[in-house]
């Protein structure tokens, strides 16, 4: 699966737009430039991060375009495809067009809450019909539903194109489960900032990081010093950016890190409805954050 086989730090990108809503495409490329341009191994088009439910289907055509077009191949590309609707999102992956990414990374059903057997049976059906290679996205926070240790591995073990997941649920202790008892090959990235650099250390693949789509190669560190089992430096990389993390999610995602976008000058920091832009006093308190550690 190209490069992503590697041990490594992905970002969930931000999509910008432009005061009256559009997307800002010329933005989007220099902001998957400069991430490019500052180590990060692979990037995520059109994540939660990237506001994909709030997209129409020909602007997320158009957006990943543009990943394709200004990526150039440099680095591995996982499209963000998921839905609480199993018969709807096979028949969407069955159509589109993959040319220029890797891996497909699909979050667990939100809203229908459906229970254990449920989200292995979802799985399977992406599973059935991906050409490419899938992420599983556990995200409990945003869907309602948490997908178990046990599920995951049951999947890890049954499915033949899943090759990891993006476990978002900030619980250590389930990560930790999932990186023990999956097949050896199976990736597991962190999805939370927070626990990210704690998990690559018990022996996880590294993360799928909204942090370090403004602070790249400072967290880039992190989680490198985490692969690396350099525990000392790494737990102070951690410490570091804790406070950062924090702010970031004061006012919602992806408000926080599209205000350090629009502080390092990459685009401006615009939300769609019912998201709305971050205030000032967050911008004043990110500033020195972002004079720092880039």
């Amino acid at each position: 699966m190209h490069k992503l086989t590697v041990k490594s730090t992905g970002v969930a990108v931000i999509t910008p737009f432009h005061s009256d809503g559009s997307v800002d495409h010329d933005a989007l490329a220099r902001i998957i430039h400069f991430l490019i341009d500052s180590g990060i191994d692979f990037l995520v088009a059109l994540g939660t991060t990237g506001e994909s439910v709030t997209l129409t289907d020909y602007e997320k055509q158009a957006v990943f375009a543009t990943f394709v077009r200004e990526n150039k191949q440099r680095v591995p590309l996982i499209m963000g495809i998921g839905g609480n609707n199993t018969r709807s999102l096979v028949e969407s992956i069955k159509r589109l067009d993959f040319n220029g990414f890797d891996a497909i990374l699909s979050v667990t059903p939100y809203y229908n809450r459906p229970n254990q057997e449920g989200l292995y049976q979802h799985y399977m059906a992406l599973d059935a019909v991906t050409p490419i290679p899938l992420l599983m996205y556990n995200v409990p926070g945003r869907t309602g539903v948490n997908m178990t240790v046990d599920t995951t591995v049951r999947i890890a073990n049954d499915a033949k194109h899943i090759v990891g997941v993006k476990d978002a649920s900030g619980n250590i202790e389930q990560g930790a489960g999932i990186i023990d008892q999956s097949p050896t090959d199976f990736l597991v990235f962190s999805g939370d900032d927070e626990t990210a650099i704690p998990l690559t250390l018990l022996g996880g693949d590294g993360v799928i990081s909204v942090v370090g789509g403004g602070f790249p190669k400072a967290f880039k560190n992190g989680i490198d010093l985490a692969l690396e089992k350099n525990e000392v430096e790494a737990i102070r990389v951690n410490k570091e950016f804790k406070p950062v993390i924090d702010l970031l999610y004061q006012e919602g995602n992806p408000a926080g890190i599209k205000a350090v976008s629009q502080l390092l000058g990459l685009c401006e920091a615009n939300l769609r409805l019912p998201l709305v832009k971050p205030t000032d006093k967050l911008l004043a308190a990110l500033k020195p954050f972002v004079n720092k550690l880039n």
